[in-house]
């Protein structure tokens, strides 16, 4: 590598690569917004459309009823108005919980609040990343491990050192020398062979 490169080219390739995806994603995130967005701008306009024509049909209605000689009248005389569905069994039912109309939002404010949190979780991620990859947290994530690394030796010496006084002890107490087996001398000698 020469002086004046600071990082390996794989380095640059990978970050390059993920600069690209990262970029592919805001892409398709902006153009799945902008379908919904749309789509639901082509609602709002049949609904209109629909909304426009339901009145023009009760004005006709109206003005049919209004010249109507006698009114007709109903076989039933309906004296409860509310409508009951079963929603659930063995609660209580309570009138006073009526949701009324849900809020309408125009699509020009979905599509800003849609396109304006995307653009901030982008902006977070892009943030995060870069926060990610600078070289001072590279280098205490570096420093951390090698130190879990050497504790975890230092760990794995001192257990193994327990373990062997333990074996010995056990040796002692059963009547063998210390670092042998039941059927071994001593260390490192082999049953049946010359002292």
């Amino acid at each position: 590598m020469s002086p004046d490169q600071t990082l390996p080219a794989w380095a640059l390739l990978v970050l390059a690569a993920v600069v690209v995806l990262v970029v592919l994603a805001a892409t398709a995130v902006l153009a799945v917004a902008q379908r919904r967005a749309r789509a639901a701008g082509d609602r709002v306009t049949a609904l209109e459309h629909e909304l426009a024509e339901l009145r023009a049909g009760l004005a006709r209605l109206e003005e049919t009823g209004a010249r109507a000689a006698a009114p007709v009248e109903p076989a039933a005389v309906r004296t409860d108005d509310r409508e009951y569905v079963i929603t659930g069994l063995g609660e209580a039912v309570t009138d006073d919980a009526d949701p009324g109309p849900a809020p309408v939002v125009e699509p020009r404010l979905f599509a800003d609040a849609l396109l304006q949190e995307t653009v901030v979780q982008s902006v977070s991620l892009a943030h995060g990343l870069r926060r990610a990859l600078a070289p001072e947290t590279r280098n205490r994530i570096r420093f951390e491990m090698r130190r879990e690394v050497k504790r975890s030796r230092k760990q794995r010496r001192a257990d193994s050192r327990r373990a062997r006084r333990a074996w010995d002890a056990q040796q002692r107490a059963a009547g063998g020398a210390p670092g042998t087996s039941p059927g071994m001398t001593s260390p490192g000698m082999r049953e049946g062979s010359p002292a």
